[in-house]
């Protein structure tokens, strides 16, 4: 298992690639509060994406569209999720922001 201080560099990374592909986005339509170890994302209904670091298994969870998924990072250098089926942190946080705002966040 990773050591902490190198989850903690990934995960303030993944945050900084976050909220800035959220500044692009006017504030009215989604915004994003983060507070240490979460990033919320609102969109103008009030419906949210949160994403949150689950630092016991040095995973990230996503809640969005009705689910909650666990991402671990691979060999590769890329946080898939952890049940197999192809899908990527970044690409899944878009997919959901689409699904509340219309338009998916571009990294």
């Amino acid at each position: 298992m990773m050591d902490e201080a190198p989850f903690n560099g990934l995960v303030a990374g993944l945050w900084k690639r976050i909220l800035a592909a959220v500044d692009q986005v006017d504030p009215d339509v989604l915004d994003a509060v983060a507070t240490g170890d979460m990033v919320t994302l609102t969109s103008a209904s009030g419906e949210k994406v949160v994403i949150n670091t689950q630092r016991a298994v040095r995973q990230i969870w996503v809640a969005g569209k009705g689910m909650g998924i666990h991402f671990s990072l691979g060999d590769d250098g890329r946080w898939m999720d952890d049940k197999g089926k192809g899908m990527e942190l970044l690409a899944w946080i878009s997919e959901c922001v689409a699904a509340l705002t219309g338009e998916p966040l571009r990294y």
